[in-house]
């Protein structure tokens, strides 16, 4: 799934970055966003999104997040 369909406070890991524009991917990557990372929504207000990545928060817009494919990782846990 992508990071646009994820709950709030809960921590996936980055499976791919599908990305539909030129420098979207790199963009991405210098967030620290790339395969096998973790990821947190914090969250999610119209269009926009307020994420955790490597315990930096940052805004994406929904392109964004839907670029991001992640899955729910075996030992993660929601964030209380």
């Amino acid at each position: 799934m992508n990071l646009s369909k994820g709950e709030k406070n809960v921590t996936y890991v980055v499976d791919e970055i599908k990305a539909k524009e030129d420098g979207m991917r790199e963009f991405l990557f210098t967030l620290g966003c790339y395969p096998g990372e973790s990821i947190t929504v914090l969250s999610h207000i119209s269009s926009n999104y307020v994420i955790n990545v490597k315990n930096a928060r940052y805004s994406i817009d929904d392109s964004l997040a839907k670029a991001i494919l992640v899955r729910e990782g075996d030992d993660l846990r929601k964030i209380v």
